[in-house]
């Protein structure tokens, strides 16, 4: 029996490593967000510290039911005033490891979910 994966419309995660994300096929060296209902883009962000509640607005227009912010190499959690904009639009919000959260966005995308997965590298 052959095994083929189930297609989808929606980027998908295709690899990942320290200090790199692949979308679609497409190395990503830099923080990236990653969306079942929009086109990839760099996240302007390049690290934890650097956090703002700007960073969280475009995302919080993209029409998702839930972000999975991935907080890099280990858990970190974000202070609840950086999400407020996607609080107010009741979008869900997890967060795990990058690598964690490139593995639940693609199970999730594949379940036809509206997700974005921001990804701090």
């Amino acid at each position: 029996m052959k095994f083929l994966p189930d297609p989808t419309e929606s980027s998908s995660v295709t690899g990942y490593g320290p200090g790199w994300v692949a979308v679609n096929g497409d190395k990503y060296t830099s923080s990236v967000v990653v969306s079942t209902v929009a086109a990839p883009y760099l996240w302007e962000c390049p690290q934890f510290d650097d956090l703002q509640d700007s960073h969280f607005e475009r995302i919080a227009n993209m029409d998702a039911e839930l972000v999975i912010f991935g907080s890099g190499e280990r858990i970190r959690f974000l202070k609840p005033a950086l999400l407020q904009a996607l609080y107010a639009k009741r979008i869900g919000v997890e967060t795990m490891d990058t690598h964690a959260a490139c593995r639940t966005y693609n199970f999730l995308a594949h379940e036809g979910r509206k997700v974005v997965a921001a990804l701090l590298l």
